[in-house]
């Protein structure tokens, strides 16, 4: 079965359609293309704002007019995550997604049910004609995923609504009333480049198989992280058996928990035997350290031939120990909201190119002064070890709940009379767009609802078939029951 013939069909041809749209972060072009003229042909007012934001609206239905205006909100873009045997290429290449089960999953990439599914649930709002609602638009931010730049762009007074409900939460029966803050950390060791000795073997370290995930909502399962990996062994090949790295690479994206590392490294030929057996020892007690949240964790010891060139091995050394001594793991949890991480951080990229090893880590808080604590920490352990530069940017708030809005009861109300329970209020500790917008219309109203998505950020990804059938069940009972003016 294809996908857009799951139910309900006005949901799922919406997401088939997306899916078939190569839209990586800041590559949208194709996608708001799209956007823009869907709204047209479907005769809606639509605008494309400077940055690439789509905004449609559609007015309310007979009788709804008195109702406070509403904004459903997703992100078009999606993360670019691929597993190292797929040869799908972003750019070009539609998403191969298809049912496995109760779920919807790709083939061997990421899905983009992140947040496709909530873009394709307020389309579906726009369109059926048996959703009852007030005022409506429905704003689709550009770049959510690499620097939130749809939503630090977009203009005050644009939006005529009163409540802004993001359709990017993950996980169904959960109302999203607060998130993180976030802020990029940037660290440079400079390095030259020293001709190979005769005498040197060549070796290719590749660590494969751990589940990687979202650096937000998956980093309190405390999975292993490749970079970290990669540099524990390292370390003692280095130190102990002279052992030189010509290059070093991990992770792709800044919000992902890097799933994959690869380092190339020379060897003096009377210790290759000595380093092989050392890395895999380190491995197996790493392997057996995260045997429960990385249990198909798999290390690659490959010859290959000697580069005529390695990296400067007293800049690489200094680089490997300040990975080794910045964290990358949950700082603090949360006093106030039981299981919510407050404060953690993420080492996402490692690359060495261009006379630069470069490290990259996204931190994020609930709490301002938190994170920059966190800031100086990390400053202060890559400075310590030598750093040539450390930056930091994209910096942004949290978005601090607020429990007692008139559209907190309208949700809690008809999340209990769809599904027969109670729903559980929450915030999360992934980034969402309210917390920029919310500030440039501090009026709105803000909640995040969705359906469940696992292994968002991962070749993982999945969304759950009859959880989208249920949540259009119960954001068509909100929209039928927004609160006068």
């Amino acid at each position: 079965m294809s996908i857009k013939d799951l139910d309900p069909k006005v949901v799922w041809k919406n997401f088939y359609a997306l899916t078939q749209i190569p839209r990586p972060s800041k590559h949208e072009g194709k996608v708001i293309a799209y956007l823009y003229d869907w709204g047209l042909s479907h005769g809606f007012d639509t605008i494309k704002d400077e940055t690439g934001n789509i905004i449609i609206r559609v007015p309310a239905t007979p009788g709804m007019e008195n109702r406070k205006g509403v904004i459903l909100q997703g992100h078009m873009d999606m993360v670019p995550q691929k597993t190292s045997d797929s040869p799908h290429d972003f750019l070009k290449d539609p998403i191969n997604a298809y049912v496995d089960g109760e779920w919807v999953t790709a083939d061997r990439t990421t899905l983009g049910a992140d947040n496709g599914i909530g873009v394709a649930l307020g389309l579906a709002a726009l369109e059926d004609p048996s959703v009852k609602h007030g005022p409506l638009e429905v704003l689709v931010t550009y770049d959510e995923e690499t620097g939130m730049t749809g939503a630090n762009c977009l203009q005050p007074g644009v939006l005529r609504g009163d409540i802004l409900l993001n359709l990017d939460s993950e996980e169904e029966g959960e109302l999203c009333v607060g998130c993180a803050g976030g802020l990029d950390a940037e660290a440079n060791f400079k390095y030259h480049k020293y001709k190979t000795l005769p005498g040197h073997k060549g070796l290719v370290l590749t660590v494969k198989g751990l589940q990687g995930g979202h650096s937000g909502m998956d980093i309190s399962l405390y999975r292993a992280n490749a970079n970290k990996v990669m540099a524990r062994m390292l370390l003692p090949a280095m130190e102990m058996f002279g052992v030189k790295v010509v290059s070093f690479t991990g992770g792709s994206l800044r919000n992902a928990i890097p799933f994959e590392a690869e380092a190339e490294i020379l060897i003096p030929k009377e210790n290759v035997d000595s380093v092989k057996k050392l890395v895999q020892n380190v491995f197996a007690e790493i392997k057996a350290e995260f045997a429960e949240s990385d249990p198909s964790a798999v290390l690659y010891v490959n010859d290959c031939p000697a580069a005529p060139k390695y990296i400067q091995g007293s800049v690489m050394l200094r680089a490997v120990k300040a990975m080794l001594a910045c964290p990358s793991n949950v700082i603090r949890m949360s006093r106030t909201m039981e299981g919510l991480t407050e404060t953690s951080i993420n080492m996402a990229i490692v690359r060495t190119e261009k006379g630069k090893i470069t490290i990259h880590s996204l931190m994020r808080s609930a709490v301002d002064s938190a994170k920059e604590a966190l800031a100086q920490r990390v400053r202060c352990i890559f400075e310590l070890a030598g750093a040539d530069s450390v930056a930091f940017r994209g910096g942004y708030s949290g978005w601090t709940p607020k429990l007692d809005t008139p559209i907190n009861k309208v949700c809690m109300e008809q999340y209990e009379k769809v599904y027969g329970k109670p729903m559980k209020i929450m915030a999360t500790h992934g980034g969402l767009e309210c917390a920029i917008m919310g500030a440039k219309y501090p009026n709105w109203e803000m909640v995040s609802i969705g359906p469940t998505i696992k292994y968002p950020h991962s070749p993982d990804e999945r969304v759950n078939i009859a959880a989208v059938a249920r949540t259009w069940e119960y954001l068509k009972a909100i929209l039928a029951n927004i609160p006068e003016k």
